[in-house]
């Protein structure tokens, strides 16, 4: 028996597919459940290249200090202004979801912007198609997309190992004991 339910209506992201349409840019205000600060020594240059590249807009900013960026709903970044920032990426990244239709888009919005800055995409043994970017700031952002999901793939198998299915074939939409 497996602890995982299905609980896809506290996300902004749409359920996969060909026809998945992402959910408009959120400008509401809210508690920010999480969020990533990003430092950066030209926060002009960064906020364009979040902006045109990575698909964010801006929701506000102190200027010359820090500048808020969102997409979608919990999709929040935070540049701050610093004298510096690392000369090399870091191993870590920072993921935001994005929708199939969007990845091609993203992906010549960047290199457009950097021409070296991106990599992929590729497929994911757990049903997305990822994209890495590496930001002005050398931050390694990933955006990820779900692809559909088919259960007689590989990917539908891998997730079944470690105790992940889908509704139909687990135990159905059981939120409300989990609530």
């Amino acid at each position: 028996m497996s602890d995982y339910y299905n609980a896809f209506e506290m996300s902004p992201v749409p359920a996969p597919g060909p026809d998945a349409v992402p959910p408009e840019p959120f400008r509401g205000i809210y508690g920010m459940p999480a969020f990533v600060t990003i430092p950066t020594s030209d926060l002009l240059a960064s906020v364009d290249f979040w902006i045109r590249g990575l698909g964010f807009f801006e929701l506000f900013s102190i200027p010359g200090r820090l500048v808020h960026l969102r997409r979608w709903a919990f999709q929040d970044v935070l540049l701050v202004q610093a004298a510096s920032v690392p000369e090399r990426t870091p191993a870590m990244s920072f993921s935001f979801a994005c929708v199939l239709s969007q990845v091609d888009s993203l992906v010549q919005a960047c290199r457009a912007l950097r021409p070296n800055s991106v990599d992929g995409p590729r497929d994911t043994p757990w049903n997305t198609r990822d994209v890495e970017v590496v930001t002005p700031e050398n931050a390694r952002i990933v955006l990820t997309a779900a692809k559909p999901f088919d259960p007689a793939s590989q990917e539908a198998r891998n997730l079944e190992a470690i105790g992940i299915t889908p509704p139909a074939v687990g135990h159905g939409d059981h939120n409300e004991e989990h609530a």
